[in-house]
């Protein structure tokens, strides 16, 4: 009796002991990875796991927080043409906030078409009103004017329900554009912009990295579920969608961008705004460097 309780608690120690290793890597700070990419399905369960990989919600999302998911909820297409953030993606986000004791977890975006049928036709609205967020639409009366204090940008127009949010998770494609390159992470702020953004476009690259200076956002997840390789932004044939199944996130938007173009083909130095963007040293953009969890589910 006394061998066999000795071994159980041998067991129990090792079994506990590998317990602690595993969940130290959600609770301490220094264990946490650069990035995490999980590939498979459905999208739900890759957005779990990754955020569970970086220390879970809570890490995140305190409770009375007033939360922004910012999507791209831009154009008017159906999810198959991936022009739109992935609604099931957007709306786990949403019910993980919750979880985690958010007060509130508004959702929104400056849409480029009719800002009714983008959140319609996204089915971004549908779910995550299911999921209790309160969907936003634009209203030029809720911009404020503030000082970006950028190199390019001194001052813009910026919405006031993310200016007054406790945390902003930006939820973002990934997806072809026909002036940027690549949109991800970082050109996705222009949807929390008022005013003439055409302005924005003279000097597109300097402009989008000022924004992301004065965004730095609380968490980035990048949806690459299916990406859309040709006709971006606003797509429209299939044939330029391929399904990748993939989700990245990460509390480094830059980073989160660099390994987004290894979806596509392209050096992360390839692409200016986010070149500059680690040049002024709002993240790491060398995917050799980085602390990179891969899962698959």
């Amino acid at each position: 009796m006394e061998r066999r309780n000795f071994l159980k608690t041998l067991l129990f120690g090792f079994f506990t002991l590998s317990l602690d290793r595993f969940h130290s890597f959600s609770s301490e700070p220094n264990s946490y990875p650069d990035l995490v990419v999980v590939t498979g399905y459905p999208p739900e369960r890759l957005v779990d796991t990754a955020i569970l990989a970086l220390g879970g919600m809570k890490r995140f999302v305190s409770r009375g927080d007033t939360v922004v998911v910012k999507p791209n909820i831009a154009w008017d297409r159906t999810p198959e043409m991936a022009a739109n953030t992935n609604p099931y993606v957007v709306a786990e986000i949403v019910k993980l906030c919750y979880e985690a004791g958010a007060k509130v977890v508004k959702v929104l975006d400056r849409s480029v078409n009719d800002p009714r049928r983008c959140y319609i036709q996204s089915g971004i609205e549908k779910l995550a009103l299911a999921q209790g967020a309160k969907v936003i639409y634009p209203d030029e009366k809720k911009f404020k004017k503030v000082e970006i204090k950028g190199e390019f940008l001194r001052s813009w127009e910026v919405w006031t329900e993310v200016l007054e949010a406790d945390k902003i998770i930006n939820v973002p494609i990934a997806k072809h554009h026909s002036l940027a390159r690549l949109t991800m992470s970082i050109k996705n702020w222009m949807g929390v912009l008022g005013g003439f953004r055409g302005l924005i476009h003279q000097r597109l690259d300097d402009s989008l990295v000022d924004i992301a200076a004065f965004m730095r956002p609380t968490l980035t997840v990048l949806d690459a579920i299916r990406i859309l390789v040709r006709g971006g932004p606003q797509g429209g044939d299939l044939r330029d969608v391929l399904q990748t199944n993939t989700i990245i996130a990460g509390t480094d938007q830059v980073a989160v961008d660099a390994y987004g173009c290894t979806l596509f083909g392209i050096r992360p130095e390839n692409v200016r705004y986010i070149k500059k963007a680690a040049e002024r040293g709002l993240g790491k953009m060398d995917i050799a460097r980085m602390r990179i969890r891969k899962l698959t589910i």
